[in-house]
């Protein structure tokens, strides 16, 4: 009598989420393309003392306004004979800090704010969304220099400013799909398991959230940039000398004709920068939304 013998097919092992967005990820051209842009500028912040030829700060009377790939210097040098490639490399450091910490506030209390309101409702609900609408009936760069003028011109209040006037955007974004999801069975299970409050919002409703926010985040990182550079033309936001690219474009204005690399050189750097976060935030936005993936 034959014996038949049950031959096991090999298991195929499931893409993990991460695994599954880089695959996409990859096949976005815009997105790589944003996504090289944002890490040459990450790793030029990260080993700026390493990268930049000279010290940022340092004056060179007699070399001053030397034009590009003269005498040694790459991208010339400034009005006061600064090197100009060493303060775009520390630049980006300055621009990235910025970027990150702003967004950084603005999620904190985005996040909190956008989940307590969604979850409970109700009353409390309808006042913050009013405070809310208030904030948004300001122009965002006119709320940002009201509160830099409150606090101080400053790098450091720039920042805060910055985070404050997005506050709004992110708790909107998060209360949004709290609502989508704080009725769902998955949730209703937990809450009839006897979960909390706390562990029902922040460890059962808000990771199924957090895609949209991602997205949104990446865009904020450019546009906290851009806003920042906003803000230090006008002298609102870093003081002299530091090397922000904003700063640098604002102090040398009056040179636009006879030395043109020192405005022309911090714009494009400016406009790298943004560009690169906005074309890996619509990647990741294509990515991780089911119906425009294809």
């Amino acid at each position: 009598m034959k014996t038949t013998e049950i031959v096991e097919t090999p298991r195929i092992k499931e893409p993990t989420p991460l695994q599954e967005t880089w695959y996409h990820l990859k096949k976005n051209k815009g997105a790589m393309v944003g996504l090289g842009i944002i890490s040459v500028f990450i790793l030029m912040a990260i080993f700026a003392p390493l990268v930049a030829p000279r010290d940022p700060l340092i004056q060179d009377v007699a070399a001053r306004m030397t034009p590009m790939f003269t005498d040694g210097y790459a991208f010339g040098t400034d009005d006061l004979g600064r090197d100009m490639l060493s303060r775009l490399i520390y630049g980006a450091r300055i621009s990235m800090t910025i970027g990150v910490v702003s967004v950084g506030i603005s999620l904190f209390f985005g996040i909190i704010i956008g989940v307590t309101s969604a979850y409970y409702g109700g009353i409390f609900d309808k006042i913050v969304m009013r405070l809310i609408d208030i904030m948004l009936a300001f122009p965002y760069i006119l709320l940002t220099i009201v509160i830099v003028s409150i606090l101080g011109p400053s790098l450091t209040n720039a920042m805060v400013a910055i985070g404050i006037s997005q506050i709004p955007r992110y708790a909107r974004v998060v209360r949004a799909s709290v609502l989508a999801e704080k009725e769902s069975d998955y949730v209703l299970a937990e809450k009839a398991l006897g979960a909390g409050d706390f562990e029902l919002m922040f460890l059962t409703i808000l990771p199924n959230c957090l895609s949209p926010t991602i997205v949104q985040a990446t865009l904020g990182v450019g546009e906290a940039i851009l806003n920042s550079a906003g803000l230090s033309f006008l002298g609102l936001g870093a003081q002299p000398p530091t090397p922000e690219w904003g700063l640098m474009i604002a102090s040398s204005k009056q040179f636009l004709t006879s030395a043109w690399w020192i405005v022309t050189l911090p714009g494009i750097a400016i406009l790298l920068a943004v560009l690169g976060f906005n074309l890996f935030g619509d990647g990741l936005r294509d990515i991780l939304d089911p119906k425009m993936r294809n």
